[in-house]
């Protein structure tokens, strides 16, 4: 067997020939342990024969769909946010600009914020319902990501992101999203007290 040059190593090595490839990646102290939760070591090339190729292809197939409709649950949660705050935004800068509250009836003005109240309520949930749909999602992309050879978004990515649990390095939307209703409605109950007064 004709030994390999040092050229051609390092061509196998770095296919395509990108010349940061083989650098060390920057991790500033906080990647440290992620490469042993990116790969997973019960799937390897033995796995990806020509006997399996068709089946490894439909799992890969698969678990494309459901990181993609990942990301379209989350881009319906974005648009449906913008929506509610758009709304809220709104209402807010009537209640701002109109003074003539003051001489509108108690049981308008309690209607009106039963409606606004009503709304966040609504908003609140909506979003509550996205944040488990997604972690459904996500536990089924870790389901599919068993039988790949990485587990990229179930273990490296999470973990990189310290889980979640340090909001210094990484402050999951949804728990600041749900904050937003409830402030809404506090400040809607604030300015009914104001008026009322």
């Amino acid at each position: 067997m004709a030994r390999l040059t040092r050229a051609m190593a390092s061509r196998l090595s770095n296919p395509c020939g990108h010349p940061y490839a083989n650098r060390p990646l920057p991790h500033h102290g906080w990647v440290t342990g992620t490469e042993d939760s990116l790969w997973n070591t019960t799937v390897g090339p033995s796995d990806y024969s020509a006997a399996t190729e068709k089946y490894q292809e439909v799992i890969l197939e698969q678990y494309k769909l459901c990181v993609e409709m990942a990301d379209r649950v989350s881009a319906r949660r974005n648009l449906a946010n913008t929506f509610f705050l758009s709304v809220n935004s709104a209402v807010v800068a009537t209640i701002a600009v109109g003074r003539g509250l003051s001489t509108v009836s108690l049981w308008v003005l309690a209607a009106g914020l039963a409606i606004l109240v009503a709304q966040c309520a609504a908003w609140w949930l909506m979003v509550r319902s996205y944040r488990q749909l997604n972690a459904a999602k996500y536990k089924v992309i870790a389901m599919f990501e068993e039988r790949l050879p990485t587990f990229a978004y179930s273990r490296a990515e999470w973990a990189m992101l310290g889980e979640g649990r340090d909001w210094r390095r990484y402050l999951p939307l949804t728990h600041v999203e749900q904050w937003v209703p409830a402030i809404f409605s506090a400040a809607y109950l604030l300015a009914f007290v104001a008026l009322v007064r």
